[in-house]
């Protein structure tokens, strides 16, 4: 049998489960938002490589001004990759320790390819093994640069700004624009001491991201996108992470009807958490910052989890119940109100849509909130917790009401005592 002639976007076969974790985004997850999987200034890893190519193609063609203006901007950062490597190099040895990274980036090349769901066999060896050579530096340079912040960022125009450096930033966490951890580690692990003695390669990391304090010593991680998975997956309890039978979720009200229905909400524990309970009728969460970026972090991170943790899609299964809970401005107001929400994007209706268009395309498997959403379902459909929140509602919703309801159950306690008096008199005068 003769050798398959592979192109971009072609399958890697056979595929090695234990070492596969960069995939391509589904195009019923990414058909809803392209932009949010598309990177918008740096091109990392093989599943973009081809769009290298492409910007040169397309950079010649000023006639649509967003596409020349992003492949003006792909053209750009390659060859500023050149200019980090050369930097980086004087920071160490020069040459030799470049010249080291690249023999073992080639004795690692294998495993590398490996770990991308899509075959790479059409990039050479020596272009591969340039490519993760010059990312790997660029990423770990641009994060020395934006930790450390020292003389070497004059005259960098990722740093002539915010915009550019924050691009970058959420260019790197998303899923097709991955090298694998492994890589990374085993090439800086031992050089970034070396740079800054006081500095280690993993707090690098958690540093440039600002996840101090969020995720353990030990945690285990493939890629930048799943370090976000990560440090949400490991607020919940251990016996979560194990596959366990759960039943569908078929309904749950949205927030503004269960307060209604006297449910209470709490804002708990630190934000990224994915614990939810319900205790003596109060549902509380962890508190969500929602901004304009929350939504490209979010949908990478459930693309993962489609990908690849299929029977443990964690934060799938948040953002569901998320989605449950708002409908419409009115719930997002009183999240807001309670602390759970906040609000970064201004208008609420603008919080509702993002969080309403999370799903599409999402496939559920064992939703292991189901047992809070049926305890909550039952908790609002009990008739003395609904009427005990009515009366609450009207009669105590805030001050005036509730000075006004107290006034007249004391006037009718008096009324109704003096005409027993009444009576009682009445009687007595008879008798």
């Amino acid at each position: 049998m003769e050798p398959r002639k592979m192109y971009p976007g072609m399958w890697r076969y056979p595929r090695n489960p234990n070492l596969c974790c960069i995939y391509r985004v589904p195009n019923i997850i990414r058909e809803v938002n392209p932009e949010a999987y598309t990177p918008q200034l740096v091109l990392i890893g093989p599943l973009n490589h081809s769009l290298k190519s492409q910007a040169k193609i397309k950079s010649l063609d000023v006639g649509d001004d967003i596409t020349f203006t992003k492949s003006m901007s792909y053209l750009n950062m390659e060859e500023h990759k050149k200019t980090y490597v050369a930097e980086f190099a004087a920071r160490v040895e020069g040459k030799i320790t470049i010249n080291g990274f690249r023999k073992m980036i080639k004795e690692e090349e294998e495993k590398i390819r490996a770990s991308y769901q899509e075959s790479t066999t059409w990039i050479q060896s020596p272009e591969f093994v340039e490519m993760v050579l010059h990312d790997s530096v660029f990423i770990i340079e641009f994060m020395l640069r934006f930790t450390k912040r020292g003389p070497e960022t004059k005259g960098d125009h990722l740093f002539a700004g915010l915009s550019l450096g924050e691009t970058v930033y959420y260019d790197l966490i998303l899923l097709e624009n991955q090298l694998p951890y492994f890589i990374l580690e085993k090439l800086f692990h031992p050089i970034i001491p070396r740079i800054y003695p006081s500095l280690t390669f993993q707090n690098l990391i958690i540093h440039f991201f600002h996840l101090q304090s969020k995720i353990g010593r030990d945690s285990k991680f493939r890629h930048f996108t799943d370090l976000f998975r990560c440090v949400r997956v490991e607020t919940l309890p251990r016996h979560m992470n194990d596959v366990q039978k759960c039943e569908p979720i078929e309904h749950i009200y949205n927030a503004d009807k269960l307060e209604s229905g006297g449910v209470k909400f709490k804002a708990v524990g630190e934000e990224f958490s994915l614990n939810v309970r319900f205790e003596k009728g109060c549902l509380m969460m962890s508190h969500l910052t929602v901004h304009d970026k929350l939504e490209k972090e979010l949908r990478n991170i459930m693309a993962l989890e489609q990908c690849h943790y299929s029977y443990n899609t964690h934060v799938c299964n948040y953002v569901l119940f998320l989605d449950y809970l708002i409908d419409n401005d009115k719930d997002v107001d009183l999240l807001v109100e309670k602390g759970i929400i906040q609000n970064w994007m201004g208008q609420p209706v603008l919080v509702s849509q993002m969080v309403n268009k999370l799903n599409v395309g999402i496939f559920h498997y064992n939703p292991y909130y189901s047992d809070i959403v049926a305890e909550v379902n039952k908790y609002y459909k009990t008739p003395m917790n609904r009427s005990k929140a009515i009366l609450k509602r009207v009669y105590f919703g805030n001050m005036w009401t509730g000075t006004a309801t107290i006034a007249a159950t004391f006037l009718l306690v008096m009324t109704l005592i003096q005409t027993v008096s009444s009576i009682i008199q009445v009687m007595h005068n008879r008798s």
